[in-house]
């Protein structure tokens, strides 16, 4: 079992044919993913990767019945991407670009309300149901198989808690990377309640950063409705107040914000918090074994 892709998902790339997608679609497909097709309009009627190439998303889903997008196409066109992939009715869009107008997904997040489709990042590294399923640029190679779910802001702390569990043979039944925007599809809350709802996830590792409340947000909810161990870490103890660290939404704008706040809050909530990311890995281990 898994969160939101799967063995069975029909992938399309739109930008199919572009440097960094046919890389990252040729990776996937190495791994397993049933990737159907692509879409980079003008193109349609071409084979790339010996898969169809078709003018628009909507012509995709009629021929190929595919469910999930992988969008790699360049930032200022990736909201009209992304409704493009909502109206043919994909369930799954998974947006890598990072550098997305804020004001582009705040009318993307109008426009999805009330349909049946989840929106990963954008500036995420995707999402990966090891040995099933990857839409996304992450170095899959370090993912296995498991009952571990993990959710983060950062793609890097991603893989370091993935590579420690994996080391410990720990393996993982879907990883989520958010992404680090201020606007972003999923948030941790979604993320915990498809875990919580998933039979073959026994545990949950949630990595957050500085700015914003998703991260405490999400510990009240786990407090209330996760039946799992969670595992929770956030990154940014020594970041300024005021400065831009990384991701467009990793800022500090309140004594909230700040990586020590929001991790005392989370372990008041009941999420046993790690202070250090080296020890993602062991602490998981523990909380499983016990």
């Amino acid at each position: 079992m898994s969160v939101f892709v799967h063995k069975t998902s029909k992938v399309i790339i739109q930008g199919f044919t572009g440097q960094h997608a046919t890389f990252h679609a040729e990776e996937a497909m190495a791994g397993g993913t049933n990737v159907v097709g692509g879409v980079t309009p003008g193109k349609g009627g071409m084979t790339h990767l010996d898969r169809p190439v078709f003018h628009t998303v909507a012509d995709a889903v009629a021929e190929t019945g595919a469910d999930v997008s992988g969008v790699f196409v360049p930032p200022p066109l990736a909201a009209d991407a992304i409704m493009e992939a909502i109206d043919a009715g994909i369930k799954v869009i998974v947006v890598i670009a990072d550098g997305v107008p804020v004001q582009d997904m705040v009318k993307v997040k109008r426009y999805v309300q009330g349909r049946d489709c989840a929106i990963i990042g954008p500036n995420t590294p995707g999402i990966i149901t090891p040995g099933a399923c990857k839409v996304g640029i992450m170095p899959s190679n370090i993912y296995t198989p498991g009952r571990i779910g993990v959710v983060s802001r950062s793609g890097t702390l991603n893989y370091e808690a993935v590579a420690q569990m994996t080391a410990l043979g720990l393996g993982q039944s879907t990883s989520v990377g958010i992404g680090g925007d201020p606007v972003n599809g999923t948030d941790f809350v979604t993320v915990l309640q498809a875990f919580e709802n998933d039979p073959e996830t026994d545990a949950v590792v949630m990595i957050g950063e500085i700015g914003g409340p998703q991260e405490v947000d999400a510990a009240r909810w786990a407090k209330d409705n996760l039946t799992k161990p969670i595992v929770g870490f956030v990154a940014g103890v020594s970041a300024p107040p005021g400065r831009r660290m990384g991701h467009a939404g990793a800022i500090i704008s309140g004594e909230s914000d700040t990586a020590s706040a929001k991790m005392d809050a989370m372990e008041e909530l009941g999420v046993r918090v790690v202070r250090n990311p080296a020890d993602i890995g062991a602490t998981v281990a523990e909380m499983v074994k016990a």
